[in-house]
């Protein structure tokens, strides 16, 4: 592997180069309250910018106390694609691998970050599944999905032992969506078509009266383009799980 992947790691660190007016080699951020980014941005070992999100990153998640409060995200397509996760969790769970990555960015953005000494943890099995999986589910209200308990969707993924952790993670064994056999020995069978997960938790009304004022005085896009419209799927049930 030339280079740390391509990504942000969190989607969530994307704000810190929402900043930047111009990037050498054309790319420009067009604000982080357009939702944005940096378009397009080229990852490379030496650049300042990645250094910093890579050590604002793997701090984030390696110091954390309580993975129920983390959520792994490439926030595809802008951070990067989903199809990085198998590197990103090899990067939390494989400090040896971690380590020799880290040895090539910029070492000038790792002094006074706790990324410089090294960083002892590994993630293990089950706190990559609350990050990527049961975590998520529990932090939107999706009470069928991130476990499986009475109830659940049967969404189920079996990996093959692997001591390459990026291998096991991007060749699944075999996959189960909705009840539905999609990968057997590692082979796609089939491709049954999906749906848009969406939430509709209650809130206080009220509150938009404020959100409204604060982004008429700081925001360069309008408050009435940020609510979704009415989606034609049902809304997920909210509540604990």
């Amino acid at each position: 592997m030339r280079s740390l992947p391509g990504q942000t790691l969190p989607g969530a660190i994307q704000a810190s180069h929402g900043s930047f007016a111009s990037l050498r080699g054309g790319a420009a951020s067009l604000g982080p309250d357009a939702g944005c980014g940096v378009v397009p941005h080229t990852y490379k070992e030496k650049h300042a910018v990645s250094a910093l999100q890579w050590v604002v990153g793997l701090e984030l998640f390696l110091l954390a106390a309580d993975p129920w409060r983390m959520v792994l995200s490439t926030d595809h397509p802008n951070g990067g694609s989903f199809l990085a996760y198998p590197q990103l969790i090899r990067l939390l769970m494989d400090r040896t691998y971690r380590d020799s990555c880290l040895a090539r960015v910029n070492q000038a953005l790792l002094a006074g970050s706790a990324m410089a000494d090294g960083i002892a943890r590994e993630y293990t099995l089950d706190e990559i599944a609350i990050v990527t999986r049961a975590g998520p589910a529990r932090l939107l209200g999706l009470t069928r999905k991130g476990h499986l308990g009475s109830g659940a969707d049967a969404d189920v993924t079996v990996y093959a032992r692997d001591a390459n952790v990026s291998t096991m993670f991007a060749t699944p064994r075999y996959v189960v969506k909705g009840g539905t056999l999609v990968v057997e020995e590692g082979q796609l069978r089939r491709a049954p078509r999906g749906q848009r997960l969406h939430v509709r938790p209650g809130y206080d009304a009220a509150v938009e009266t404020s959100l409204r004022e604060f982004f008429d005085r700081h925001s360069t896009v309008a408050f009435r383009n940020y609510p979704v419209g009415d989606l034609h799927d049902v809304a997920m049930p909210v509540g604990r799980t």
